[in-house]
């Protein structure tokens, strides 16, 4: 809930176009727990979820364009505004959330690669809009590899 005692300093807060497929989506693609959900008056739209996974908690609710244009989801707005990144601790994780993620119904924007800064990095999109990237730290070896001849 609002305020237990390891409440995260930043969260998201994502706003879908529906609600409870996407609670579904992400319990398939990102292992996700549902741990509180509430539906509007009209019991159809999600008002709020909270969705733990991958160490932390992701809150959730549908659109309410009766509400206004801040509470409308990546597809009605034509596009994802910001990306939600994931830090994992291993480079083969990516990998597998980037796996996962396309079984479940999710696109791949970047596919897994080792980059110049010394991670695994990927990212995908998922069906309802929003950019999630995976990054994890790669070994000092090839993280000296990919780091030649760039400025410390």
């Amino acid at each position: 809930m609002a305020f237990e005692p390891d409440i995260p300093p930043i969260q998201v807060h994502l706003c879908v176009k529906g609600g409870k497929a996407a609670i579904a989506f992400y319990e398939r693609a990102f292992d996700a727990v549902e741990t509180f959900e509430q539906l509007a008056d009209d019991g159809m739209r999600v008002l709020h979820a909270n969705l733990a996974m991958f160490g932390s908690e992701v809150m959730l609710h549908d659109e309410f364009p009766e509400f206004g244009a801040d509470v409308l989801s990546p597809l009605t707005r034509g596009g994802a505004g910001m990306t939600v990144n994931i830090n994992l601790k291993l480079a083969g994780e990516v990998d597998a959330a980037v796996e996962r993620a396309v079984a479940a119904g999710a696109k791949v924007i970047m596919q897994p690669d080792d980059m110049f800064w010394g991670a695994r990095y990927a990212k995908i999109q998922d069906p309802f809009g929003h950019v999630w990237a995976f990054n994890a730290p790669l070994g000092n070896a090839l993280l000296a590899a990919n780091t030649d001849g760039v400025k410390q």
